[in-house]
C-alpha cells in the first residue's frame, strides 16, 4: 500500500526528499510551501527580466550524491557535445570563482592568501604582526574552546581575526564572537587554516580552473563551480516540475501552524493561506524544513515544557538585500585588463559601512541580466526582523544603500538606473540564544518515529546548499527502508570530517 508523506516546505530540503522519495518508491507525496514561490532561501527573484540569486549559491560539492544530483537535472555546459547556452537554457555553465574583500578600500583575496598585493596591501608591519601572532598559537594552542572568537584564534591567530573576521562576522550576527557557539566556525570555515590557505595559494598556478570536482579542496579555496543559466531559482523549479509530473502536489500559501501529536507519532498538520482559510493533511511520515521554534510552537501542549522552553530561545538572523540596477561600476579592478570587477560576491570588511557583502549577478551568469550593458547587483545587510533597518521604508533604506556605496566609492548615484528591496526572515539560524540546549528538542523530534527534521531551518543549523540536501536523501533512505527509528544519518550530515576535509575522490 502506498504511504504518504508530507513535506513542509518547497525549498531544496523539501524538494530533494520529494523527488527522491517519488523517483525510488511508491509514495504519495505533499508540499505545503508558506509562500508562493520556489526554491527557500535557493531561490532566484525575477525583478523586470534582471535575476536575483538571494543570498548567493555556488553549485559545489564534495558529495558525490549531491552533485550527481544536480547533474540529473541539468546537463553541464559542454560545448564540444552542443551542450551550449547559446542553444538552450536548461544547463549548468562552468563559471571561474572569485571572491575578495575590501578592507582599508583596498582588495584581498579570500580567504587571505601570502602574495604581493596582500603584503602591500596590509603592510609589512601589519603582515609582521599577523605572522608572530599565527607562531604564538602554534606553539601555544588555545585551551577551552568555547566561543566562535576562540575558534578563529585557534585557527588564525589574534590579529588575522582581527583584522578580517571579527567586524564582519560581528556584522552577520549582531552580537560579538564571545557569545557565539563555536558549532558555528567548526560548519562554515571546516577544515580552512592559515597552513592549508598558504599551500593552496602554492598550488594556486598550477590548478585548472575548469575543473569542479576538487574534493580534495576546502569549499572556500575551490577554483570553479557550476551555476544554472538562469540563477539557482532554475534548478528547483525544474526539481518542482519533475516531482508534480512524478504525482507529487506542491500547495502554495499553506502555512502550517498546527501539529497534531496521538500516541508518539504525528497524525496530521493543520494550514493556514492568506485568506485565513484552514485545511488539514495527515499523512504517514512527516518531513519539516519549517524553522524549529514555528513546528515546537505548532504542537502545543504535545511538546514538553522544556523543549518549547528551549524552542522559544532559539535566535534567527534576519537579512535584506537590494537590487541594484546600474549604467555602470565606479569601482575598477587594477588587475583587470579592462579594469571590470570580476568577483561573484565581494565581502566588505570596512567598519564605517553597514552593508555585508555585495554579489554582482552579471559574474555569476551573463544570463541574468536583461542588458548585457548594465550592471546588476546584490547590496546584502543583516538584521533582526522589526529592528530599525528591517522596517526602514524601502525606498529610504534603498537611497541609504547608495550611499554607502558611494562612500565607499563603488558607484555614482547619477549612474543608477533602477532598485528593488527583498527582505528574507529567518535566513540564519543562529548560534547563540539556546542553541546549546538543542539537544533536548532533537532528543523530542527523534522521539517522534515518523518525524524527520531537515534543512537548514528544520535542523536550526547553518547548513550549505548541498547539506540540505544530503539530510532530505538520508530521510528518504531511511523511509523507504523502514529504517526510520535512527535518526542519526540525518543528524550527521555537515559534521563528519570525511565531508569537511578527508574525501578522498577521482
Amino acid at each position: 500500500m502506498s504511504q504518504s508523506i508530507v513535506i513542509i516546505g518547497a525549498g531544496p530540503a523539501g524538494l530533494t526528499a520529494a523527488y527522491e522519495l517519488l523517483k525510488k518508491g511508491q509514495v504519495s507525496v505533499t508540499i505545503l510551501e508558506a509562500t508562493g514561490e520556489i526554491g527557500g532561501i535557493s531561490r532566484t527573484k525575477n525583478y523586470k527580466g534582471n535575476r536575483m540569486d538571494i543570498g548567493g549559491h555556488r553549485f559545489f560539492s564534495k558529495s558525490d550524491k549531491a552533485m550527481d544530483f544536480w547533474k540529473e537535472i541539468m546537463p553541464l555546459e559542454d560545448r564540444e557535445r552542443g551542450i551550449s547556452p547559446d542553444q538552450a537554457d536548461l544547463l549548468f555553465l562552468i563559471r571561474h570563482r572569485l571572491s575578495r574583500i575590501l578592507f582599508l578600500r583596498k582588495f584581498f583575496d579570500y580567504p587571505v592568501t601570502l602574495n604581493g598585493s596582500t603584503i602591500r596591501g596590509l603592510g609589512f608591519s601589519r603582515l609582521m604582526k599577523i605572522g608572530v601572532s599565527y607562531l604564538k598559537i602554534c606553539f601555544r594552542p588555545v585551551k577551552d574552546i568555547d566561543s566562535l572568537e576562540k575558534f578563529f584564534i585557534s585557527r588564525f591567530g589574534v590579529e588575522l581575526y582581527e583584522t578580517f573576521f571579527k567586524d564582519y562576522t560581528e556584522k552577520v550576527w549582531g552580537v560579538p564572537c564571545s557569545q557565539i557557539s563555536p558549532d558555528w566556525g567548526a560548519q562554515r570555515v571546516k577544515g580552512l587554516s592559515v597552513s592549508k590557505a598558504l599551500l593552496h595559494s602554492l598550488k594556486k598556478p598550477f590548478l585548472k580552473k575548469s575543473t569542479v570536482n576538487g574534493k580534495k579542496v576546502e569549499t572556500s579555496l575551490i577554483e570553479s563551480f557550476m551555476y544554472p543559466k538562469y540563477g539557482p531559482g532554475q534548478l528547483w523549479e525544474e526539481v518542482a516540475r519533475r516531482v508534480v509530473a512524478m504525482g507529487g502536489e506542491i500547495r502554495f500559501g499553506q502555512r502550517v501552524d498546527q501539529v497534531s501529536v496521538e500516541n508518539g507519532r504525528i497524525v496530521s498538520v493543520a494550514a493556514v493561506d492568506e485568506n485565513g482559510v484552514r485545511s488539514a493533511v495527515e499523512g504517514d511520515y512527516f518531513l519539516s524544513t519549517m524553522p524549529v521554534r514555528d513546528l515546537i510552537g505548532a504542537m502545543g501542549p504535545a511538546a514538553p515544557e522544556k523543549v518549547k522552553e528551549v524552542a522559544e530561545g532559539l535566535v534567527y538572523r534576519d537579512f535584506m538585500t537590494v537590487g541594484l540596477l546600474l549604467d555602470s561600476l565606479k569601482l575598477k579592478d587594477p588587475k583587470a585588463e579592462n579594469g571590470r570587477v570580476m568577483d561573484d560576491w565581494i565581502y566588505v570588511q570596512e567598519r564605517d559601512v553597514k552593508i555585508g557583502r555585495l554579489q554582482l549577478f552579471n559574474n555569476w551568469s551573463p544570463y541574468m541580466v536583461k542588458d548585457p550593458d548594465t550592471v546588476f547587483m546584490g547590496l546584502e545587510y543583516f538584521c533582526d526582523e522589526g529592528d530599525e533597518m528591517w522596517n526602514t521604508p524601502d525606498q529610504e533604506f534603498i537611497d541609504f544603500a547608495v550611499g554607502e556605496l558611494e562612500k565607499l566609492g563603488i558607484v555614482e548615484r547619477s549612474h543608477v538606473k533602477d532598485a528593488v528591496l527583498i527582505r528574507v526572515p529567518k535566513a540564519y539560524p543562529a548560534y547563540f540564544g539556546t542553541y546549546g540546549q538543542f539537544g533536548e528538542i532533537r532528543k523530542f523530534t527523534d522521539s517522534l518515529e515518523n518525524l524527520f527534521l531537515l534543512g537548514r531551518n528544520g535542523q536550526h543549523r547553518y547548513n550549505n546548499m548541498d547539506h540540505s540536501m544530503l539530510t532530505a536523501m538520508a530521510a528518504a533512505e531511511a523511509i523507504l527502508s523502514g529504517n526510520v527509528r535512527d535518526k542519526s544519518p540525518v543528524w550527521e550530515i555537515n559534521t563528519e570530517e570525511e565531508y569537511h576535509e578527508e574525501k578522498q575522490g577521482a
